[in-house]
């Protein structure tokens, strides 16, 4: 559970930004929109810019610079600073490394994209070659989900209710929160992509399957609970690990209506909607600088 506690009396912007609710609506925003975001460097990456090559090079060196910022979070001072180091550097991992390299092999495999009965593009290639990471994905999810050290809500909620014994946490840990964050920015991404596909994939549901309406539904009322649990943090490094969860879950329903037309996906259109997507950046980077100018973190524990 997270604990609440009152903000410092300290006056002026910067503590009214770095209070509930504000810590986790900008938290949450911050989030939510880098999802849109990351799509958008995509379409760029492979439409805009000329050459393949070009692309999977610019891919590597995005990926390598997630490491550098993991790199420096491993030694940040001070929790904020690694949570967001973190949250960045799983960020350009994640799009650069990962989600490239199932474009790369997708082309290279000459992977065929998933048409409707339109003859549009349903699923894109790279999307039917992650579907196969399923497997991995749930191994080593076995290892996180049986890790005595855990601090996940989801995770121990499971171990109390089906009274799993997994070990007690190792006392006095030293936790660094740029690694976890990094790796839960993934992970979550990851999931929750996979998630989507198996939804999408006409064997197991398809997109207009009355139980996926369900689910869009189910998963609606999950990301409004969290979020209500979110604008109650203070803590500022404590609210950006549960936006991460709690946004893309969020991301999750706004991709089903993209799916179902009920509106138009402007950062996969940047030619289009470059000022619109200009805007919605601009406003990201002010309100994560806003953020990262954090005042010194209280000694309440939150929840990750």
């Amino acid at each position: 559970m997270a604990s609440v506690h009152p903000s410092s009396g300290s006056s002026g912007f910067l503590d009214k930004v770095n209070s509930a609710p504000w810590i986790g609506i900008g938290a949450f925003f911050v989030v939510f929109v880098v999802q849109a975001i990351g799509h958008l460097i995509m379409v760029v990456m492979e439409e805009i810019w000329p050459g393949p090559g070009f692309v999977y090079q610019s891919a590597a060196f995005m990926g390598l610079a997630g490491c550098v910022l993991w790199y420096i979070g491993l030694n940040g001072k001070g929790e904020t600073a690694q949570t967001w180091l973190g949250f960045w550097a799983g960020s350009l991992v994640w799009t650069g490394w990962v989600e490239f390299s199932f474009v790369y092999y997708a082309d290279f495999l000459a992977v065929p994209d998933l048409l409707d009965e339109a003859g549009e593009i349903a699923t894109k290639n790279e999307y039917m070659v992650m579907m196969s990471s399923l497997g991995v994905m749930m191994a080593t999810l076995v290892f996180f989900f049986f890790n005595r050290d855990t601090r996940c809500n989801m995770f121990r909620w499971f171990h109390r209710w089906f009274r799993m014994d997994v070990g007690k946490p190792a006392p006095g840990i030293n936790r660094n929160y740029c690694n976890i964050t990094a790796i839960e920015t993934i992970y979550i991404i990851w999931f929750f992509y996979l998630a989507l596909l198996l939804i999408y994939d006409p064997q197991i549901l398809g997109e207009t399957h009355p139980v996926v309406y369900g689910l869009f539904v189910a998963n609606t009322a999950w990301a409004l609970y969290l979020i209500l649990r979110l604008v109650r943090f203070t803590r500022m490094s404590a609210a950006i690990r549960y936006a991460i969860p709690t946004a893309i879950i969020a991301w999750n329903s706004n991709e089903l209506m993209g799916r179902w037309d009920m509106y138009t996906e402007i950062w996969v259109h940047p030619r289009e909607y470059w000022l619109e997507m200009g805007l919605v950046i601009l406003a990201v980077v002010l309100c994560a600088g806003a953020m990262m100018m954090s005042p010194a973190e209280r000694r309440e524990v939150d929840a990750d």
